[in-house]
């Protein structure tokens, strides 16, 4: 599978992500990580600008929301064999790995590993997820927030698909940098393994 993690929406690599994806160019846009927002006009038009964004480099974007699929693996893992991309926003990380925990997400997707029929894409929130561990993101996202339907208990293990951390808007013109700076800080001082991107920045891999 491979991967394409930005730091901030498309990043500086799109003509690569369009290389990237096969004949299948159906996206899925998973905006899980905001499900905690109750500014819903904003949200609105920020599901509309993800989407554009994506039909600008020619794909077929819908939304698939993990809610619908909470406790419904079998149904999930089905509904992901129609897509050639998933794209995974950026928000609050621990919200979204508690999606996709509660609809078997997070193992469907090591199912991918080794195969090229799919694409893992996104940004912030969407590719921290990905990392071994979420400690240190505390630091950024708050661990407590809790939308409805959502179970309570904080997940501190990342999905593994990578073997580092990341640390993304590092130095950028983000309302998140400063934080960030302090989580880079963490990473060090605990010895985790990281990779910090300034947005634009994108790292691809195959997995």
């Amino acid at each position: 599978m491979k991967l394409y993690l930005s730091s901030f929406r498309l990043g500086n690599e799109t003509e690569k992500l369009k290389n990237m994806v096969g004949a299948n160019g159906k996206a899925a846009i998973i905006h899980n990580s905001l499900d905690f927002s109750t500014n819903l006009e904003r949200l609105a038009k920020s599901k509309i600008d993800e989407a554009n964004d994506l039909k600008s480099l020619g794909f077929k974007p819908s939304e698939l929301d993990l809610r619908d699929y909470f406790g419904k693996t079998g149904r999930l893992r089905e509904k992901l064999k129609e897509f050639g991309l998933l794209w995974v926003r950026g928000g609050n990380t621990f919200v979204l790995r508690r999606a996709m925990r509660q609809s078997g997400f997070d193992e469907i997707i090591k199912d991918y590993v080794g195969k090229d029929t799919l694409v893992y894409a996104g940004y912030s929130a969407g590719v921290c997820v990905l990392s071994p561990t979420l400690r240190g993101l505390e630091l950024v996202d708050d661990p407590n927030i809790v939308p409805s339907g959502y179970d309570k208990q904080i997940i501190w293990e990342g999905i593994g698909l990578i073997n580092y951390s990341i640390a993304p808007h590092y130095k950028s013109d983000h309302p998140e940098s400063a934080a960030v700076s302090k989580e880079v800080e963490y990473f060090i001082e605990n010895k985790i393994p990281f990779i910090a991107l300034h947005d634009s920045e994108v790292i691809i891999e195959t997995v």
